[in-house]
């Protein structure tokens, strides 16, 4: 069957028609909607209506709260000058070092979803940031001590800026940021400096001579300086970082803009950064700008600014125009246009005055004026006013103590944080001390106070020249706070925590405890036994304190810990200073304050009661022998047994040979080689044999000819002067480095034999360290001592080895009186420590005693009550002290005992001065409890055969460590150093005396804990 055949024709003129009306509609309709996308585009250029929509929809909830403890979200600022500044960068080590220190985070802010969202996406937090923060410290009542605000000087508010200077600043940086008609706009976008920006980046890849003026606008620069690695765009990605910013910042109060558009011309000009100038710092903003680069009145330069123009203002409104707009032109370099020369900034300056007039942006009779006025920037470093410390002690105090908490290294970084701190201080009491204490340095408040009479001042002593010190804490709520710290002396330096002085008898209460915690440790040991096992103990014959207490316990009929301390401070001693004393590392003779007690027998009762010092001293010695053979054992196990004696000889020979080598280096080190021979040489007897032997040990490979003029200059004023060539060359060979060991030629040049070889060793080795002479040393060092370890310097050994186990001993009561908050390494390693030679300082006392009325517990001792670290930001951080557990380092017993013994210090002793207690103008009266001690610190030079030819007086001091009621403790100490040292005799009585005066001023605070007390127990019987 056959089908039909039906034919389409490939175009016709109706199909072709159709095609091209298809075609032509595509491409219209494209090109209409590309006019309405480009439109659209434009239009919301123009408006930022869709932005702003979506951007304020945004920043409903962009938001943070406070809320108790510490957040588990919070997202602190990596970097950038601000976040840095202001610490909240350093947040995170600063609770860390805090926590350590017993501080707990008390609450902390919380971020929103949003907000934590935007940060992780890399965007800086969007919060309303602060142009002006820096530290803040008040005292316990909330009373202002100091207040730090950087930048020191910042416009208020957008209309306190003069608008000739918001209208020059738009018109240079950001044209089009106030405009009105756009209440919508984007202030972090300027599309068309964005685009020529693209542009001259794109073509500097072309081009590298192509210049790329920056596209930033204002508020996009604040987001650079503030919060951008080092204040700079370093990367494309930087840059869109800071537009994102800025663009979320802009609409978190709503769609219009103006209002933020405001606060952005507010807050660039408040931080603009303008270089750094000695004196002061870091310079940001334009008010400080003003002030460290003109010299010039902020308030000044804004009332000249805002006048109406006129005549009269025309020249004062010149410069003061000038100079501002100089600023803001040079915040584009300033450390080149401000720390440079004046030329540059001047000229470029007088450009933008004429492009400013010409546009209509100020007068032409404000143009002429300033055209004439040439920028005088200055320069010169500042100078700052003296200020009296003493009125300071307490800020110096306080801000010294949270550089050490928060681990920053200067007052200039601290003073900038962002940061509020309630100390524990009193100041309202401080300063009534403080005055009074500087009232004590006159001759009509000493008088006052009752200073002069016996074992204080005389009638013809000058107070002027004596410090005095105070420090006062208080224990409450598990605490110790420190309520007043302060001192006369007109120095940053404070002498309660950073000197170490001869606090004098003060010492008798650290070397009573640890007599006293030794007993207990015996009664440890041996209370338990029989009659019969402690007679079958052998205790060392040097070791007294064992063989008293196996004694005392064969014998006792009451046991008991208690009743053994009590029989321990009976123990008798002799007062006789007539008793040389091998400790030290040498020969020492020691003296009593009072010369009636030089033939007295007392117990350790009586002498610490009277500040007997010989008693202390022997009762060091006992202590030391004691540790000497718990340290090292039995006097036999180390001075018998040949291979420990060696060990000690070794070690001492290693120790006293550095000692050698640091002393020698310091002589040595960096001179050239004439000059490090001619100071050896300077100390040598001038005979033949002994220059000859010095030069051939220091440069045994120099020629015959620099030998023999060396020695012709040494030897040519002295008979030996006219030694022929051939005498020389005999001591050239004598003397040769290989004739003599280096311990002959020492003895023959009665020179050290290290002292030779460290000259000859830095002649060859100039740049050496002391690390790298200690090391080359070592088998010289020994060589030099090799004499020490013959057989026929037996004795010679003992004594060495007596002395390095007499240092172990040491460093164990070291470690004793650190665990009780002595406040140094190492303790003076000889019986003088007993009696102050190892120094103290006022605080560490202070704290010591505190432990004595707590119980024997110590407790964490409170600065600071509460630190509040960026109050109103994201990153706001309070922290409060934690509440800690008491640690119990005396027993109960060595309390009670040594409470009575300072009791009686006060009722019978040294401190009689107070046995009535403490009487405040009110009538109140509080017992009171203490320990004085005298420092009479003395410089002796001693010629062959300890005979004395110097001896000067470098320091004396009185000291009273004392306890006031039930929770008041401290120390109060008059200290003179020489050249006046000389002049004075006063005892402890002095400081006594002093702490009674103090009465009235310290009554506040006394008045304050009798009425806290008596509320509280109001409050318990509720």
């Amino acid at each position: 069957m056959n089908r039909p055949v039906i034919r389409f024709p490939l175009r016709t003129t109706s199909t072709v028609s159709l095609w091209k009306w298809l075609k032509w509609s595509l491409a219209a309709a494209f090109l209409v909607a590309l006019v309405i996308v480009v439109r659209f585009v434009q239009i919301e250029i123009q408006t930022s209506r869709l932005q702003a929509r979506y951007l304020s929809e945004l920043g409903r909830d962009v938001a943070f709260t406070l809320a108790d403890g510490a957040s588990n979200s919070i997202r602190f600022p990596a970097s950038g000058p601000y976040d840095v500044r202001l610490g909240y960068a350093l947040e995170p080590s600063f609770e860390e070092r805090l926590t350590a220190r017993g501080f707990a985070v008390a609450s902390q802010a919380r971020d929103s979803a949003r907000m934590l969202a935007l940060a992780d996406d890399g965007l800086f937090l969007p919060y309303d940031e602060k142009d002006q923060a820096g530290l803040l410290l008040r005292d316990a009542r909330g009373t202002q001590l100091f207040s730090a605000r950087y930048p020191n000087r910042v416009y208020d508010s957008f209309d306190a800026i003069p608008p000739v200077m918001v209208n020059a600043l738009l018109f240079i940086e950001d044209r089009y940021l106030l405009d009105a008609s756009q209440p919508n706009r984007n202030p972090a976008m300027d599309w068309g400096r964005f685009g020529r920006a693209v542009f001259d980046q794109g073509m500097r890849v072309v081009d590298r001579h192509q210049p790329t003026p920056g596209g930033s606008t204002l508020a996009t620069q604040i987001e650079k300086f503030r919060h951008s690695p080092g204040g700079r765009t370093a990367t494309p990605p930087e840059k869109l970082r800071q537009i994102a910013s800025a663009s979320v910042r802009a609409y978190l109060d709503g769609p219009q803009t103006l209002p933020a558009r405001k606060q952005i011309v507010v807050r660039y000009l408040n931080s603009v950064p303008l270089a750094a100038k000695p004196g002061i710092g870091e310079i940001n903003g334009i008010g400080d700008g003003l002030a460290a680069w003109y010299g010039r009145n902020f308030d000044e330069v804004n009332r000249v600014l805002n006048a109406p123009p006129s005549a009269e203002m025309l020249d004062a409104q010149a410069l003061a125009f000038k100079q501002a707009l100089s600023l803001m032109i040079a915040q584009r370099a300033p450390s080149r246009f401000l720390r440079s020369g004046n030329l540059e900034l001047d000229s470029l300056t007088d450009s933008y005055l004429r492009l400013l007039a010409a546009n209509g942006i100020i007068s032409t009779s404000l143009r002429d004026s300033a055209l004439v006025v040439r920028l005088e920037l200055d320069r010169a470093p500042v100078v700052h006013a003296p200020v009296s410390f003493v009125t300071r002690k307490a800020v110096t105090a306080l801000r010294a103590h949270l550089l050490a908490t928060l681990g920053v290294s200067n007052v200039y970084d601290l003073d900038r944080l962002d940061l509020s701190a309630t100390a524990t201080l009193d100041n309202r009491v401080q300063e009534a001390v403080s005055e009074r204490l500087a009232s004590a340095a006159t001759r009509e408040g000493a008088q006052a106070a009752g200073l002069y009479g016996f074992e204080m001042l005389r009638t013809q002593d000058d107070p002027s020249k004596i410090a005095y010190s105070f420090t006062l804490f208080e224990r409450r709520d598990g605490a110790n706070l420190m309520r007043v710290q302060t001192d006369s002396v007109n120095q940053p330096f404070d002498i309660n925590q950073g000197a170490r002085l001869n606090l004098g008898s003060t010492a008798k209460l650290r070397t009573l405890i640890t007599y006293l915690q030794i007993v207990s440790t015996l009664h440890a040991r041996y209370a338990s036994m029989s009659v019969a096992q402690l007679h079958d103990v052998k205790p060392d014959k040097q070791d007294l304190l064992t063989r008293w207490a196996l004694d005392y316990l064969s014998h006792a009929s009451d046991r008991s810990l208690s009743a053994m301390l009590d029989a321990a401070i009976e123990r008798k001693y002799s007062a006789s200073p007539g008793e040389t004393f091998y400790t030290g590392g040498g020969a020492q003779t020691f003296n009593n304050f009072e010369a009636s007690d030089n033939s007295r027998i007392l117990t350790v009762h009586r002498a610490f009661q009277h500040s007997v010092n010989l008693v202390f001293v022997r009762l060091m010695r006992d202590i030391v022998h004691y540790e000497m053979v718990q340290s090292a054992g039995p006097t036999s196990q180390w001075l018998d047994d040949p291979a420990t004696r060696h060990a000690y000889l070794t070690h001492f020979a290693d120790q006293e040979s550095r000692v050698y080598m640091h002393r020698f280096y310091a002589r040595y080190r960096g001179k050239t080689p004439d000059t490090a021979l001619a100071t050896l040489l300077s100390g040598v007897h001038k005979s033949p044999a002994k220059v000859a032997t010095v030069l051939r040990s220091v440069a045994p490979d120099e020629p015959q000819a620099w030998f023999d003029a060396q020695m012709r200059a040494a030897l040519k004023r002295t008979p030996a002067a006219g030694l022929s060539s051939d005498d020389l060359s005999k001591l050239y060979m004598k003397y040769s480095i290989g004739k003599f060991d280096l311990n002959d030629r020492g003895y023959i040049a009665s020179v050290h034999p290290l002292e030779l070889w460290t000259v000859n060793y830095l002649r060859d080795h100039p740049l050496a360290t002391e690390i790298q002479l200690q090391d080359a040393s070592r088998a010289v060092r020994f060589t030099a001592y090799s004499w020490l370890f013959k057989t026929r310097y037996h004795a010679t050994q003992d004594r060495r080895i007596k002395r390095m186990v007499e240092l172990q001993a040491f460093a164990e009561i070291g470690k004793s009186w650190r665990a009780l908050g002595y406040p140094f390494a190492t303790i003076t390693p000889s019986y003088a420590a007993a009696i102050g030679a190892s120094g103290d300082r006022p605080v560490a006392l202070a704290q010591l005693i505190g432990t004595i009325a707590n119980g024997g517990k110590t407790l964490p001792v409170q600065t600071f009550s509460e630190l509040e670290f960026g109050k109103g930001t994201p990153y706001e951080t309070h922290f409060t002290r934690a509440a800690t557990t008491p640690r119990t380092v005396l027993s109960p017993e060595i309390v009670d005992v040594v409470h009575g013994l300072l009791r009686d210090v006060v009722l019978g002793g040294t401190a009689k001065r107070l046995a009535a207690g403490m009487t405040f103008p009110d009538g109140q009266t509080l017992d009171v409890y203490g320990k004085t001690g005298t420092g009479d610190q003395r410089f002796n030079v001693f010629a062959r055969g300890a005979r004395l030819i110097e001896s000067r007086k470098v320091n004396r001091s009185a000291t009273f460590v004392f306890v006031i009621g039930d929770r008041f403790f401290g120390t109060l100490t008059a200290n003179v150093h020489e050249p006046y040292a000389a002049r004075y005799a006063y005892t402890s009585a002095l400081s006594v005396q002093l702490l009674k005066s103090l009465a009235p001023a310290l009554q506040p605070l006394l008045r304050d804990d009798k009425e806290s007390a008596i509320q509280s127990s109001a409050a318990r019987r509720e």
